[in-house]
């Protein structure tokens, strides 16, 4: 049986040139404990597993979610009040290229503790209409940055910033997942994230970036997240 298909519309950055496609989009992975220290990895593990969190099979860890939940829109619906975004780089393979965006794993929390797979094909996935080609940002892949915010006492509050280089880098994250070393056509993979400031924590709205301060740009998305309510 073939895979269902998500068909999404991207502006391709590369060079100093643009164009607009519309990708087909056949394998959605969320790529969890990506973090490339391993002492700080395992502390955070334990500190999960406190609050109910299973211990990962492995680390790196790839988890699949139906291509059907990856969005461009501005609000995504979520039930209950105990799901949150966290930003992270994600990677498109795309025309025999590789490129380069980010994105939101939004996730239910409260399902989190139950079963980690479970909670992430809970929401969608608010992703970047805007990608840009890897080769561009691959000779000062250290520079770029990822940066959230979220809707907090009527501010816009700073939630999670840091360097990409937090997490490993694209190229051993794909051969992990991949043994071919090079993502599948129509793949688009989530590649970690941050600690949060002042830890996980739910919010009516979420804004992420990923900044490239080298060739000053940025790109940037927001959403809202409107709450189902739970009956049962």
């Amino acid at each position: 049986m073939n895979a269902p298909e998500t068909l999404l519309t991207f502006t391709l950055r590369h060079g100093g040139a643009e164009r607009t496609e519309i990708i087909t989009i056949k394998h959605a992975v969320i790529a969890g404990w990506t973090g490339r220290d391993q002492a700080a990895l395992e502390k955070h593990i334990k500190e999960l597993e406190e609050l109910g969190v299973a211990r990962p099979a492995t680390t790196p860890i790839f988890y699949r979610v139906a291509s059907a939940r990856l969005s461009h829109a501005s609000v995504i619906e979520a039930t209950g009040e105990d799901s949150s975004g966290e930003v992270e780089f994600v990677l498109v393979q795309h025309g025999g290229k590789l490129y380069v965006g980010c994105g939101s794993d939004h996730t239910d929390r409260k399902l989190e503790t139950v079963n980690v797979t479970a909670s992430k094909q809970m929401c969608e996935k608010p992703v970047s209409a805007v990608l840009w080609a890897y080769d561009d940002v691959k000779p000062h892949w250290e520079k770029l940055m990822l940066r959230s915010f979220i809707a907090e006492g009527g501010a816009r509050v700073l939630y999670q910033e840091g360097s990409v280089t937090v997490m490993k880098t694209p190229e051993e994250l794909i051969s992990r997942f991949a043994p071919s070393g090079k993502l599948e056509e129509g793949t688009l993979m989530f590649c970690g994230t941050l600690a949060a400031k002042g830890g996980i924590r739910p919010s009516g709205r979420f804004e992420f970036e990923i900044d490239d301060p080298v060739r000053g740009q940025k790109i940037g998305v927001g959403y809202d997240i409107a709450t189902l309510p739970v009956l049962g």
